[in-house]
């Protein structure tokens, strides 16, 4: 069936106005800032700054259920469930940190974190009592990165985790993960849950550069 002039004229004004928005809103979303000090084919060491972040602690047996309760935790306070009322702006990526054998059961326990955006960086907002979150600084340190694609779930990101210790093991990073760390490793989303395609996940465990030639030693984040 022919598309109407006058309907392939607003279609064509459409995506003239609302797509490069779309994208200026995408690319505009505040992430922590790193160097790459290494990089291989299937993965990379980061060295981030000091960063802030806002943690949602939660109790579970399942990754996705924790992502999704603490997530709706941190969301309320970037809402406004905050002592100020203020709103903050969304950043990337949401990070899930995994926390075995912690909690009831022997189930696991978990950190929900929201990055905390450079204008409200030196006095975060502080949350409502109710949502029991937590403000975090970590120091800067390094972290080993792997990335993949599609939904982060429970039944891939153990994989995930796995396939990228099997690429340190093989590396120069090989025994460097770090002992101080207080949980295995995080998983690090990037994208609305309700985009399908172009997913980007990231497995992150924190590195130990001590040990290793021509890097010096760092602090890592530990809670």
């Amino acid at each position: 069936m022919e598309i109407p002039r006058s309907s392939s004229m607003a279609l064509l004004l459409l995506s003239i106005v609302v797509l490069p928005n779309f994208f200026c809103v995408c690319s505009a979303i505040e992430s922590p800032q790193y160097s790459v000090v290494h990089s291989e084919s299937d993965f990379e060491i980061r060295l981030y700054r000091l960063t802030p972040w806002m943690s949602a602690p939660v109790k579970d047996i399942s990754f996705e259920k924790a992502t999704k309760n603490g997530f709706h935790r941190l969301f309320q306070y970037i809402q406004g469930a905050n002592l100020n009322f203020s709103r903050i702006a969304m950043t990337a990526p949401v990070l899930t940190s995994i926390v075995p054998g912690a909690g009831p059961l022997h189930s696991s326990a978990y950190f929900v974190r929201f990055y905390v955006p450079t204008k409200f960086q030196s006095t975060p907002p502080t949350p409502l009592p109710e949502l029991n979150l937590k403000s975090y600084t970590w120091d800067s340190h390094y972290i080993a990165v792997r990335k993949f694609s599609g939904f982060a779930r429970d039944t891939n990101i153990v994989k995930e985790a796995e396939k990228l210790a099997s690429s340190l093991s093989r590396s120069p990073w090989a025994n460097s993960t770090s002992a101080e760390s207080s949980y295995a490793y995080s998983i690090a989303q990037y994208n609305s849950p309700f985009r399908f395609i172009g997913r980007v996940n990231e497995v992150w465990v924190d590195v130990n550069a001590s040990g290793v030639d021509g890097y010096k030693s760092s602090a890592i984040a530990t809670y």
